[in-house]
């Protein structure tokens, strides 16, 4: 998709292009140089490391709330049982 820079320096990311990388108003990115090309990509957070026992587990952040990973795997596992 071609796109436009305005007077202002704004860039408008396509409709269709936002629904693709699932983009919604107030979604952080970071934009940087490289090799004469720019790139976009969101403003992901780095999970936050747990020590829980003997492991240690990442819980990534999800739009400020905590995603329990380990509870996602374990529903998975019993949704298809071998």
């Amino acid at each position: 998709m071609t796109m436009t820079i305005d007077r202002a320096g704004r860039v408008v990311i396509p409709a269709a292009l936002r629904r693709k990388a699932g983009l919604e108003p107030g979604t952080p990115l970071v934009a940087s140089y490289q090799n004469g090309t720019i790139q976009i990509e969101r403003d992901v957070p780095a999970p936050k490391i747990e020590n829980r026992g003997k492991r240690r587990i990442a819980i990534p952040e999800k739009q400020g709330a905590a995603v329990d990973l380990a509870t996602l795997v374990q529903e998975e596992r019993d949704r298809r049982p071998l």
